[in-house]
Parts: structure tokens; sequence; C-alpha cells
């Protein structure tokens, strides 16, 4: 029996002296992963005045999104893209290089697409 894992994870990550919020994405992204998410990020950001956030999104296993997940995820881009300093976004699929350049529509700081781990922490700290 094949195991088929989804779902989004979100930490909070320190590399050096510079905190981050961490997300993981890991098979096709359905909309029941945005109902358990989406309150938790809503809920994180809520205390926070004028959050200022840099984000590490690992991809490396993200296969993509249903069309009501991709909705859902748009909707987390209109309601909190302003909160955004940096985003850096890893995978290694070029797909994912041009789904970072629509992200940054949606973002008030930067997003920028990485085929390496480390360039994108270092850039994140820079």
């Amino acid at each position: 029996m094949k195991i088929e894992r989804h779902g989004l994870s979100i930490g909070i990550e320190r590399v050096g002296s510079k905190f981050f919020l961490s997300l993981k994405a890991v098979g096709k992204l359905n909309h029941e992963d945005y109902t358990t998410i989406t309150p938790m990020i809503d809920s994180a950001l809520e205390g926070v005045k004028n959050p200022r956030i840099n984000t590490f999104f690992d991809a490396s296993e993200l296969e993509g999104w249903e069309l009501r997940a991709a909705w859902d995820d748009f909707k987390i881009g209109l309601k909190h893209g302003d909160k955004f300093d940096k985003v850096a976004i890893f995978g290694g699929k070029k797909w994912l290089e041009h789904t970072s350049k629509i992200a940054s529509w949606f973002v008030s700081g930067e997003v920028k697409y990485f085929d390496d781990m480390t360039d994108a922490f270092n850039w994140l700290q820079s």
C-alpha cells in the first residue's frame, strides 16, 4: 500500500541571531490542509504589532496544489502579504521559480527562489 503524504508544517527557526518563519510543504496540498494551517498563521500574526517577517519556505517535496487549495493560498497572500520582508522559496524544481515570481505580486517584501538551501538562509540573514 502506497502512503501519500501531504500537508503544511509551520514553525519558528533561528539561524545565527535571526529568527524566521519556517514553512514546509509536502505532496499535493488540498483545501483541508489550509483549513488547518490558516488559523495557525492568523493566530501567530494576530498579536504582533507591525510584523515584518522573514520566511523560509521548503517546497522541495511540494508536488502542487489542488485548485481550491491554490485559492486558499492566494487568500493568505492577500490577507498577510504586507507583513513579509523576505520570503525564500527552496525547492530544486524549475516551476517553483515561476511560482515565486507570481508570489511576489502579493507580498510587499522580496520573494526569491533558491536551488540551494544554504544560499536561501544566507539571503534571509543579509
